[in-house]
């Protein structure tokens, strides 16, 4: 297997096997699996056939890095993107075919018309206002490359309310509108049976309709599992790529993308009766081992995830078996109890890990109060960045992962 380095990570480092050798520098390994990812998106398109199935790779691809992300989810035939501002929007066309369309979720600001023509990409527009300052830039600068109606059917959040959008329904119906898709976003799509869907479905379908001739979208990942009824044109799946379960109340049908490991720097003999970590909050309960690792809450590792005498946290994995987190987890590094290793199996430089090897994303969020979204978004820079698979690696003579 090839893994190819982020060069803004890694520097120049030769490919990486899978034993993750990194420089000596790094403290720890994020891995992202494109084959992995372009699974994930592949197995979504056909749940939507016939819809076609967009990727959304804001913020920075869910913490996977947009423009690898990107270049992947292109190369497998993805023609529809979703970013959040125009920043991420400048990220993302760099490592996008130029016919690629490219959305900005955050909308249309008076002024930043430039940066939507210069990046090729078009706003999500979900106020009144946004449309005027949109036309008006458009006509005096003869941009014609088209821009999103966002309708709010509940979230309460970005969007044009329903009867905004019937008063523009006119001007849609007269040609010539440069509006090249409608969309919502739904409230609770991870949950089933929650009649909040029904009634976004109902209003989405009766005011996309009077957008005559023109691409609706209303499913996020969640949504997807909904059903035919939910998908309409265009489907937008997030979380869902990066292995995040978009089936909540059944088992994932995504392929884990992210795997985490960080160094051991410190293997330390504990007193029964002895604390470990900030507070003294974990004791130990007999002659115990302690690896200290090179991960913190300053990396995306939740002070959340520690354990206490009473509360038993997070697991990482080390030599193949979960251990489980001793103490608190510190800014910059965590300790886990390895007694149950074998003696001298764990020494310092080897590697822990935090997330994989069977932890999926949704486990740590349990850990961490959280939700898998907050989990990818929120790993830091300080590791090193390797990506397996993808169009670089088959490039370099790696097989295509089948699909």
């Amino acid at each position: 297997m090839t893994v190819v380095p982020d060069p803004k990570s890694i520097g120049d480092a030769a490919a990486l096997s899978s034993e993750a050798t990194v420089p000596a520098s790094a403290n720890g390994v994020l891995t992202v699996d494109l084959d992995a990812l372009v699974a994930n998106w592949r197995k979504l398109e056909k749940t939507a056939v016939p819809a076609e199935c967009a990727g959304v790779i804001k913020a920075d691809a869910y913490g996977c890095g947009t423009g690898p992300v990107a270049a992947a989810l292109a190369a497998a035939g993805c023609k529809t993107f979703f970013v959040a501002t125009l920043s991420e929007a400048r990220a993302a066309r760099a490592a996008l075919p130029e016919q690629a369309a490219l959305y900005v979720l955050n909308g249309f600001f008076q002024n930043s018309g430039e940066d939507y023509a210069k990046y090729n990409c078009r706003p999500v527009i979900g106020d009144l206002n946004e449309l005027a300052e949109w036309d008006v830039f458009c006509r005096r600068s003869g941009w014609s490359g088209g821009a999103a109606i966002h309708i709010d059917t509940g979230m309460n959040r970005l969007g044009l309310s329903v009867a905004a959008a019937q008063g523009i329904i006119p001007r849609i119906n007269a040609g010539d509108h440069g509006i090249t898709l409608v969309m919502s976003h739904l409230v609770s799509a991870e949950q089933l049976n929650s009649p909040v869907n029904a009634r976004q479905l109902a209003a989405f379908r009766t005011i996309a309709s009077e957008f005559t001739g023109v691409p609706a979208s209303l499913a996020n990942s969640s949504g997807i599992f909904l059903g035919a009824p939910f998908q309409f044109d265009l489907v937008r799946p997030g979380a869902a790529l990066y292995g995040i379960n978009p089936t909540p109340e059944a088992d994932n049908p995504m392929q884990q993308v992210a795997e985490l490991k960080a160094r051991i720097v410190q293997v330390r003999e504990v007193e029964r009766g002895d604390t470990v970590g900030y507070g003294g909050v974990w004791t130990a309960r007999r002659p115990t081992r302690i690896a200290i690792i090179s991960a913190g809450y300053a990396d995306g590792y939740f002070r959340a995830a520690s354990s206490n005498d009473g509360t038993r946290g997070a697991d990482v994995v080390i030599a193949g078996k979960r251990c489980p987190i001793a103490g608190r987890v510190s800014m910059d590094l965590m300790a886990a109890d390895i007694t149950e290793l074998p003696p001298k199996t764990v020494r310092r430089g080897h590697w822990a890990t935090l997330l994989g090897e069977g932890i999926s994303v949704d486990e740590l969020a349990h850990h961490f109060g959280t939700i898998g979204y907050e989990v990818l978004t929120s790993l830091g820079r300080r590791y090193a960045r390797v990506y397996k698979g993808g169009p670089a690696a088959r490039a370099a003579g790696e097989p295509a992962a089948v699909a």
